[in-house]
């Protein structure tokens, strides 16, 4: 298949939450994929949403996030074979012919646990065919942001330029490092949701739990 055709088929971006509540982080990352997701042709849904949680308006009304209260097994029952589960325990590194096959992208939230959680074993059990995103605990905005630049961008996952445990500076007496890797920007900086820095920076003699 064309590389062309792969870019322009319509993939799918899903995240199953799985937490009873929502915090300020997931918040400001959610809000992140969504607007990326739209500027590139691609749909974002949130699954597995309780009926009760309430969600934050800005999340609500953000354009190009939908909110789904099935879990994705639900939603794509007898469809499996669509799905790519992003899975730090998958033995295959996701690569740009993985568009060929999948059109749908599975995230078990919240990845950025740290420690770590296998927050995705609950979804493996499912039966969804899994690829990582390499050894590194990403957020769960950047995985997604990883995931779309290797299918719909067709780059190599080892090509993307990263930062690994970014320190961002609090006052000009302390530094908090993030445990996790980064897609870098064209500035050198480590791509993160807007916002998300002033929050860092508010919140970061909580502990990284509070904010997750």
């Amino acid at each position: 298949m064309p590389d062309s055709t792969i870019r322009s088929m319509e993939k799918t971006y899903i995240v199953e939450h799985l937490d009873p509540e929502l915090g300020p982080w997931s918040t400001l990352e959610y809000l992140a994929i969504a607007q990326e997701s739209r500027e590139a042709g691609a749909t974002f849904c949130l699954s597995s949403v309780p009926e009760s949680l309430d969600l934050p308006e800005e999340l609500q009304s953000a354009q190009g996030f939908q909110i789904e209260h099935r879990s994705v097994e639900d939603i794509y029952a007898g469809e499996k074979g669509r799905v790519c589960l992003l899975d730090p325990a998958a033995a295959v590194e996701l690569s740009s012919i993985d568009g060929e096959t999948f059109d749908v992208f599975l995230f078990g939230g919240i990845l950025g646990d740290d420690p770590p959680r296998d927050r995705t074993s609950e979804l493996r059990k499912k039966g969804f065919q899994g690829r990582r995103l390499g050894a590194m605990q990403m957020t769960t905005d950047t995985a997604v942001r990883v995931t779309r630049m290797v299918i719909q961008d067709q780059l190599h996952l080892e090509k993307i330029p990263y930062v690994d445990y970014p320190e961002i500076r609090v006052d000009e007496h302390e530094a908090t490092e993030m445990p996790f890797r980064y897609v870098k920007g064209r500035d050198g900086l480590p791509v993160m949701p807007e916002g998300m820095v002033d929050l860092i920076k508010k919140d970061s003699e909580k502990g990284f739990g509070d904010l997750l």
